[in-house]
């Protein structure tokens, strides 16, 4: 199938299995989410936490398996709204297109505000003299650093990634071997089932689920390798490969370093980890260890944030791309540098963006706070994405591929992903009621403003559907076609 327009191409065959697995790794921001995010999982599941981010990853697992499926089939830079249009229906895809492209645009200002507030924070606690107020000027550095690097085309930005992604993996994995050492015989494996599972109010499995529920929220970004398929030598087997690996790499690395943490810390207080070194635990941990494992977490946070932009920068800039050549998105997304090949009005988008939003919302409230609401935007809407994409996997084997059809591969495995991602839904909607759920809160202003604003945008999304399907029925139809390779569909 074909693309309705000539447009100008990305560069074919540019990358190959290393850069795009580590395009998902540092998508999955591993450094940040063993220093942040998995932590904040201790208050429900204390010392039964390595249980937690075990259970998360047997659930992620399936839905990456469902994608990388579809990845073997659909080698596209339209990637989950392709998939979603060929599974589903080319509707579906348009609209699983906006909303992604929502998501990976507002990775950058995450991350960067995560990076300005962390040094500028850092860089006081080590010198008073020096002002927190310049989170801003770490953050705008770090922005124009990203786009740089994708600007200069897609071999630059990721092998850019592969080193940062070794660099923070290393880190994290050096001082998870050094802390199971020096706990001595204090590891154990009754971290591994519910015997520690004793935080206050959520004892037992209840925890044990509502650790599990959060820490399936640090994988989110493990299909990144997707979007690059048409500049990935043999992406066929290159980008469902790098989905899955991701998934199995980045789990065990978190499982062990979890592990580690709850050991080292002690398991029978565990639940109050996340407040352990005023809110920086794995700073911490690694004070104990020495100075010079402090500064080495220290960088690899940082880099991860970096690592993590240059990816995100890389999958909104090849998603509208995708759906720019097709005129579903404006025109100017498909143009391209006549010699990186790099999206070039995609990275201007992202650079203006990501300082707009990062920086307003950053001086409007703190940009701790910002960050918080920001991420909240962003996974309110990617686990409905994956969700549907699970469902496409079924659409797409029952509809184009009977002949390869398995019922555990391309029945089982996706229905399992989609029920097992609708608690992770909830809880970070603040969406609360829902039996045995308990343990979701409310979300309390700022933080709830984002599910209304990614909300709005769907229904944006939706009146421009209505409005390219009377006026261009073409485009929407091509969502479904952008470089498929497949015969007979």
């Amino acid at each position: 199938m074909t693309e309705p327009s000539p447009v100008a191409q990305l560069e074919r065959n540019a990358v190959g299995l290393m850069d795009v697995l580590f395009q998902s790794i540092t998508s999955m921001a591993p450094g940040a989410a063993i220093a942040a995010s998995i932590p904040l999982g201790a208050a429900f599941a204390a010392g039964a936490l390595p249980l937690s981010v075990s259970i998360a990853f047997v659930g992620m697992l399936f839905t990456a398996w469902s994608i990388g499926q579809l990845a073997k089939h659909i080698p596209a830079a339209g990637s989950v709204a392709t998939y979603n249009a060929v599974g589903l229906a080319p509707w579906v895809g348009f609209l699983i297109g906006w909303a992604y492209a929502a998501v990976e645009v507002l990775i950058v200002p995450l991350v960067m505000l995560q990076l300005g507030y962390t040094v500028a924070g850092e860089w006081n606690s080590e010198q008073s003299s020096f002002p927190t107020s310049l989170w801003w000027v770490f953050m705008a550095a770090g922005i124009l650093l990203i786009c740089f690097l994708v600007y200069r085309g897609v071999k630059t930005s990721t092998r850019t990634g592969v080193v940062l992604g070794f660099i923070e993996i290393v880190v994290f994995l050096a001082l998870a071997i050094v802390l199971v050492v020096k706990a001595g015989n204090h590891n154990t494996l009754a971290v591994f089932t519910t015997h520690y599972a004793n935080a206050k109010g959520y004892a037992g499995v209840t925890g044990v689920i509502a650790g599990a529920v959060g820490a399936l929220l640090a994988f989110s970004g493990f299909e990144a390798a997707a979007p690059l398929a048409e500049e990935t030598r043999d992406p066929r087997r290159n980008v469902p490969r790098a989905v899955i690996l991701s998934v199995v790499l980045i789990g065990a690395l978190y499982i062990f370093t979890t592990y580690a943490a709850t050991v080292a810390y002690g398991p029978a207080k565990f639940s109050g980890f996340a407040a352990y070194a005023n809110g920086v635990p794995w700073d911490g941990l690694a004070r104990t260890v020495s100075t010079v494992f402090w500064a080495l977490v220290l960088f690899a946070i940082i880099n991860s944030t970096l690592a993590n932009a240059n990816s995100g920068t890389n999958v909104f800039t090849r998603t509208a791309y995708a759906l720019g050549r097709i005129g579903v998105f404006p025109r100017a997304f498909a143009d391209l540098h006549p010699r990186f090949k790099s999206p070039r009005v995609g990275i201007l988008v992202e650079l203006i963006l990501g300082l707009v939003v990062g920086l307003s919302l950053g001086f409007k409230y703190t940009p701790q706070v910002a960050f918080g609401i920001i991420g909240t935007a962003l996974v309110v809407i990617v686990v409905p994405v994956y969700i549907v994409t699970n469902i496409a996997c079924i659409g797409f084997f029952g509809r184009h591929r009977k002949e390869e059809q398995h019922w555990l591969s391309h029945i089982v495995v996706p229905i399992v992903g989609a029920l097992l991602l609708v608690p992770g839904f909830f809880s970070v909607a603040g969406i609360t009621g829902i039996p045995g759920l308990s343990f979701i809160s409310a979300l309390t202003a700022p933080y709830s403003y984002a599910r209304y604003v990614m909300a709005a945008w769907l229904v944006i999304g939706v009146v421009v559907l209505f409005w390219l399907r009377s006026s261009k029925p073409d485009a929407i139809s091509a969502v479904a076609h952008i470089h498929l390779e497949d015969e007979g569909m």
